[in-house]
């Protein structure tokens, strides 16, 4: 096959940072070619370049065999490169066919013809079998449809190699695997597909090709069936890193936490926890697993005093919360959270390290003396945590909006773990991040096991939950569906259970007890 894009030298600096250092980038035509490498390691930095997002500081592209002179996006589209990046650019009030439209709207005479561009959508929709309907409305869709109509929006522009930011961060297993069909109907179609990713699974599942990069510069080009996963992470990260992680078995002790027979609601006001009940012991991991939107958001929210509960109990080292409990009492009695979602509620991204490493800690003595704070021994708390936890900044004074996503997770495990807390709500501990920075977190995880912290582990990501629990639990619409201990369930029996069968009690087995009118 032809090289349909060759990126030659190119060079980009922010400031003093050089994001991409002379970096070499061959894509074959009609090919699958991943991007691997860190957060941080300048993959999205090589692709904003061909899509002209940024311009290079040195350096050609050719596309086509021919130099390109890609100045803005408008320059990459007319090259036919088309680009969906890792955060939706959809106005959700408005409809599919809606924000289909936006900017070329069809027109016939003086008015909008929103029929001729439906029946359009519809008839790309179809050939791609992407099952879009245009008149839903963006809000109401979920995750991996909102990603379908990011791509068909770009190839209704006629884009012929097709780039994808992170395209699996924020899909369930489900998605993933509808999105890795539709690449490979992209594929068969002649289509050229770069993948952003920094996820080795899915790598070896969908690519045909990987280039490596680490620290703005291209390490190798292999293809993907000649190399193991762990020769990648190694490329990826500079040295040898374990994949899976080292838990030692060990039992569990008293009842830390418990929920009896719980109801709650979400924000919109409809049910979401339906009489949920589930324990958690000290120096035990309990993971649940599930399709996003089936209650763990709700679980952590009881749990962590930020939403109430209608009906039930909760009981923390065996007193009840109440309906509610106030977020400062149960941080300072020794429960710790590390949100789903670090930016919206694990940080103040406009403060700096050292103010963020405090929260929740502001009034504690250590940090403060009568209406003071304690300037000298917060910087030194900071300082102490940076280096323990390997926080790659240029100093506590940094504002966590500018760091990574990897050490934006490391600035928040370091705060709650420096609570020395008896119980921890872990959500999504990983969500977005690399292969050196998962090694480095499930180990810290696992160390609050060892000590005899009860931890609670809410996560999207199958393997984890998996490989770092004690006892598994699956949850659907709002209930638990199934219990197993760790090592004796296949991700098959986890996968039904997710999906709303329930187990049968001590055969193994898996029988369908679904209620009437219930989706999977």
């Amino acid at each position: 096959m032809k090289n349909i894009i060759e990126m030659r030298g190119i060079v980009k600096r922010f400031g003093n940072f050089t994001a991409n250092d002379h970096i070499d980038l061959l894509v074959r035509e009609g090919e699958i070619h991943a991007l691997l490498g860190e957060n941080g390691a300048g993959k999205s930095t090589l692709m904003n370049i061909l899509y002209g997002l940024y311009r290079q500081d040195a350096g050609e592209i050719y596309c086509k065999g021919k130099l390109a002179h890609i100045r803005e996006p408008g320059d990459a589209m007319a090259l036919n490169i088309g680009m969906v990046h890792q955060h939706f650019m959809l106005v959700q009030p408005f409809t599919v066919a809606e924000n289909l439209i936006l900017g070329k709207e069809p027109v016939r005479g003086l008015r909008l013809d929103m029929a001729a561009a439906k029946r359009r959508i519809r008839q790309v929709s179809e050939e791609y079998h992407f099952e879009i309907d245009p008149d839903a409305r963006a809000a109401d869709i979920s995750v991996g449809m909102q990603q379908r109509v990011e791509i068909l929006k770009i190839l209704l522009m006629g884009a012929e190699i097709l780039i994808f930011d992170e395209p699996t961060a924020t899909l369930t297993p489900q998605e993933i695997q509808d999105f890795f069909e539709i690449c490979r109907v992209l594929q068969r179609r002649g289509h050229t597909i770069i993948i952003i990713t920094h996820k080795l699974k899915e790598i070896s599942q969908i690519s045909d090709r990987v280039t490596v990069i680490r620290s703005g510069k291209n390490i190798a080009t292999v293809e993907t069936s000649k190399v193991d996963e762990g020769r990648l992470a190694e490329m990826m990260v500079g040295r040898a890193v374990r994949l899976r992680p080292s838990k030692e078995r060990r039992e569990a002790g008293e009842v830390v936490l418990e929920m009896r027979d719980v109801h709650a609601k979400d924000p919109r006001g409809l049910p979401a926890l339906r009489g949920l009940s589930l324990q958690v012991r000290s120096g035990e991991i309990v993971g649940i697993a599930g399709v996003e939107g089936n209650g763990q958001s709700e679980i952590a929210m009881v749990l962590k005093g930020l939403a109430p509960f209608s009906k039930g109990e909760v009981r923390y080292q065996g007193r009840s919360y109440g309906k509610g409990a106030s977020v400062q009492r149960l941080i300072d009695s020794g429960v710790s959270h590390i949100p789903e979602d670090r930016q919206k509620s694990g940080l103040v991204l406009g403060m700096s390290i050292r103010e963020n490493m405090i929260l929740g800690m502001e009034d504690w003595a250590r940090f403060k003396w009568g209406p003071f704070q304690k300037q000298k021994e917060i910087t030194a708390f900071a300082e102490e945590m940076r280096t323990r936890y390997d926080i790659r900044c240029t100093g506590v004074g940094q504002e966590a909006q500018s760091l990574s996503g990897g050490n934006q997770q490391k600035v928040i495990l370091a705060r709650e773990i420096a609570r020395d807390p008896q119980f921890m709500i872990v959500c999504q501990p990983t969500r977005g991040l690399d292969v050196g920075a998962i090694e480095y977190i499930h180990a810290q995880i696992l160390e609050q096991r060892k000590r005899g912290c009860a931890i609670l582990l809410i996560s999207y990501e199958l393997d984890e939950i998996m490989e770092l629990s004690d006892r598994i639990l699956t949850i659907y619409n709002g209930e638990i569906t199934a219990e197993y201990q760790a090592g004796q369930v296949t991700s098959e029996q986890i996968g039904l259970a997710m999906a709303g069968f329930r187990a049968a009690e001590r055969t193994g087995q898996d029988v369908p007890e679904k209620k009437a009118g219930d989706a999977v």
